[in-house]
């Protein structure tokens, strides 16, 4: 079962949707997709319950999603599931056990001007317990970045709140943790119906500096996935010893410093989002709901290993924070910089709030690095009206 929402659904997926005529909920969404001229198996909502009641796997592309399902479905498995993985603060007390040591506390929102910095032990990091794309989301260095953030918060939060609802972006309380050193990296992730983990993405994410908490950077090669699979299958494994998901797919996001491996954030029931996850179906032929939908297995270093060299590469294009987002933004000439684009999905930035998604082919060295490096450091105002 399949459920599409707002803001957006890409197009390798609608193909795939059309061409296995897989189910979906007829919602808002999907009529004005099928009105459009996409030929969707559109089914209703009484359908849809009871096929998840009955325990049918279910992908979403937008958390959007998710608070018709704890409505509507009788399926407590599930729909606890989704409050836990949903909740950074419960997240975190829950596996608190695989990171001992590590810093964290709550705050309500109403209470974030109240903090004493000169408590915390710095650097540490502020974000809602409930997020998406890295909003909200701020590295706290000197004692003066706690009141920018939270200014910035304040400038910032009911745009987020028009965009997307309470349970994909909440407004209420905040997480502070202690930061990490070490390397971020993105999984797109399943456990099936005994509880094992299957990984389907591994995308390692680069920032251009400590300040930096952008989502412009995220790759994958042969490379990333021979040194990692193993490890964070493992790692996966230890976390649903203690969570007990069941035929639920998650997006990860985590952090590696040495042996320590600390969880940022579980995503539930999507992959990488607003289309992100088909940097696998661009660069290898991988269509991961499709995987995760038909229960196929997936070699994934077999996929990489037959592209060696290659590195493979998402960027969601944030704007400046001082650019409009109703000016236009010229795609196209950004994409006339890169020697082997592999797609660009070009986003209503209004609704959304960003500009897009660039999906690249590169060298793992030479000019394909510096290609990389130029996207992740440049500031877009040149494209942007």
């Amino acid at each position: 079962m399949i459920i599409l929402d707002e803001p957006y659904a890409s197009v390798p997926l609608l193909d795939w949707m059309e061409a296995s005529f897989h189910p979906v909920l007829a919602n808002a969404f999907t009529e004005k997709l099928a009105a459009g001229g996409r030929a969707l198996n559109l089914v209703d909502e009484a359908e849809c319950a009871r096929r998840l009641e009955a325990g049918e796997r279910i992908y979403t592309n937008s958390e959007n999603a998710l608070a018709w399902i704890l409505d509507q479905v009788d399926n407590p498995a599930l729909t606890d599931a989704i409050r836990l993985f949903k909740d950074k603060a419960a997240m975190r007390e829950k596996l608190a056990a695989l990171n001992p040591g590590l810093f964290r506390q709550t705050a309500d929102r109403a209470g974030l001007e109240a903090v004493n910095v000169a408590d915390l032990p710095l650097p540490v990091v502020l974000k809602p317990s409930v997020g998406f794309c890295s909003m909200g989301v701020y590295v706290i260095e000197e004692p003066e970045d706690w009141a920018e953030a939270v200014a910035d918060i304040a400038r910032r939060e009911d745009g987020w709140h028009e965009r997307y609802p309470e349970s994909v972006v909440g407004s209420q309380k905040y997480i502070i943790e202690g930061y990490l050193t070490g390397t971020e990296y993105a999984l797109d992730a399943y456990f099936d119906e005994a509880g094992a983990p299957h990984i389907l993405n591994i995308l390692r994410h680069d920032f251009a500096g400590p300040d930096d908490t952008s989502d412009r950077m995220y790759l994958t090669d042969g490379t990333i996935v021979n040194e990692w699979n193993e490890r964070f299958t493992a790692w996966l494994e230890a976390v649903n010893e203690v969570v007990g998901a069941r035929s639920i797919p998650v997006h990860v996001e985590l952090r590696v410093d040495g042996d320590v491996i600390a969880p940022i954030e579980f995503n539930p029931l999507r992959f990488a989002g607003l289309g992100g996850t088909d940097v696998a179906f661009y660069g290898v032929g991988l269509r991961t709901y499709e995987a995760f939908l038909e229960d196929e297995p997936v070699d994934l270093a077999a996929l990489y290993a037959a592209r060696p060299g290659k590195v493979y590469s998402m960027s969601l294009l944030n704007p400046a924070p001082e650019a409009s987002l109703a000016r236009p933004f010229d795609g196209a000439a950004l994409c006339d910089r890169f020697s082997h684009v592999l797609a660009y999905h070009e986003f209503d930035p209004v609704a959304v709030g960003f500009y897009g998604f660039l999906f690249l082919e590169t060298d793992a060295q030479g000019a394909g690095a510096d290609e990389r490096d130029w996207l992740l450091r440049s500031d877009l105002m040149e494209f942007a009206g």
